[in-house]
Order: structure tokens, then C-alpha cells, then sequence
């Protein structure tokens, strides 16, 4: 599974990296990322799915957050 750090990326680029991160991917296959709370949390899952992939999880870890997506 590949993973990114996005602890520190503000809005809206975590999602445009998240997004370029899966484009590089093929479908079925899993990334994991990592996300500040606040508008991150809220925002990048959700535009994830508006694009039509899979929030496989989503973890507190501390302060910030553990998302797992599937690309669809």
C-alpha cells in the first residue's frame, strides 16, 4: 500500500496531492494518507468520494488522522 504525508498541507492541496497520488494508481489498490483535523479531515474525504472512490477507513492517531482509500 503506498502512503502520503500531508500533516502540514493546507487546503486545497492536500486533496490535489491526494488526488494526483491516485491518479499513479491502478484501480483496486489502496492509499494510505495522512491528514491534519479540521478542514482536511472534512474536506478530502469528502471530495474523494464526490470523485467516486472508496474511504476505506478513517482513524484518529493523536492530533491528526489515518485515511485509507481505495481507488475505484
Amino acid at each position: 500500500m503506498l502512503s502520503i504525508n500531508l500533516l502540514g498541507v493546507k487546503c486545497p492541496f492536500n486533496y490535489v496531492k491526494t488526488k494526483l497520488k491516485l491518479e499513479t494508481m491502478e484501480r483496486g489498490h489502496r492509499l494510505e494518507v495522512l491528514l491534519d483535523d479540521g478542514e482536511p479531515i472534512k474536506n478530502v474525504p469528502r471530495s474523494i468520494q464526490n470523485d467516486g472512490h472508496k474511504l476505506v477507513s478513517q482513524d484518529k492517531i493523536n492530533d491528526h488522522y489515518k485515511i485509507i482509500i481505495e481507488k475505484v
